[in-house]
């Protein structure tokens, strides 16, 4: 049980059948979503992302699937989304930023597609978009505080901070009506190109993310330093947009 998936279809039968026997007639729809659904999956390192629909009634039972989803996390699947279709039909407006990134990358595994009917209100991108762009920046100054100047640190905060920007990026193509590339630095470069922002210094990131630059540790913090600018400079961007 404890084997990775090469290819995430390699699980797709197996993880239909046992949440089938869990939850029968009240399992709806599973979906994976994110990395597994693209092109950036990377075995035993990659988590794969589902989201399961169930009835009320089924959410009810949730848990009959603890010890299944623990098993499952063995296999790099981390925890499944488990919705309602009325927690789904409320979430649109709630969280549009996160529903928009995952219909932009999706599978129906089994049942049926319910992301194919999502539409955003520009609004509440924007609103969303200038809540986290703010929270963002807020964390990304005290987790540099909290870094004492350590190097290693300063590269893990940018680690840790960049993947949820990329999903920012994009939500900000869209409120330009701007077709969203697919690749991570694809969606960098349409979002600098449309708004300004040095693509070329989030590239820097993202190398640092993926552990391929040969960059010195004063260089390093003068990234950050940099990276922390245009967050903020962005902020004031959306502070000032209307849609």
């Amino acid at each position: 049980m404890a084997k990775v998936p090469k290819k995430p279809e390699e699980i797709f039968t197996e993880i239909t059948e046992d949440y089938q026997q869990i939850f029968g007639v009240h399992l709806l729809s599973i979906v994976l979503y994110g990395s597994g659904a693209g092109e950036d999956y990377i075995p035993g390192k990659s988590d794969l992302n589902f989201l399961i629909t169930l009835t009320d009634q089924g959410v009810e039972r949730l848990d009959r699937a603890l010890e299944m989803v623990a098993r499952w996390r063995k296999r790099n699947v981390a925890i499944p989304l488990f919705m309602t279709r009325s927690d789904l039909q409320g979430s649109q407006d709630s969280y549009p930023i996160e529903f928009l990134n995952m219909k932009r990358h999706y599978i129906v595994v089994f049942g049926a597609d319910v992301l194919a009917e999502f539409t955003f209100d520009q609004c509440h991108i924007r609103l969303q978009l200038e809540r986290e762009l703010r929270g963002k920046l807020l964390h990304l100054r005290s987790g540099y505080l909290a870094t004492r100047g350590n190097t290693r640190k300063i590269r893990e905060l940018i680690t840790l901070s960049l993947t949820a920007f990329i999903s920012l990026f994009s939500a900000l193509l869209y409120l330009k009506n701007i077709e969203i590339p697919h690749g991570k630095r694809e969606v960098i470069t349409a979002a600098g190109q449309a708004f300004g922002i040095d693509a070329s210094l989030f590239l820097k990131c993202e190398e640092i993310r993926r552990k391929t630059d040969r960059l010195s540790s004063i260089e390093v913090r003068a990234v950050f330093q940099s990276y922390m600018k245009e967050v903020s400079r962005l902020c004031d961007q959306i502070d000032r947009m209307e849609v």
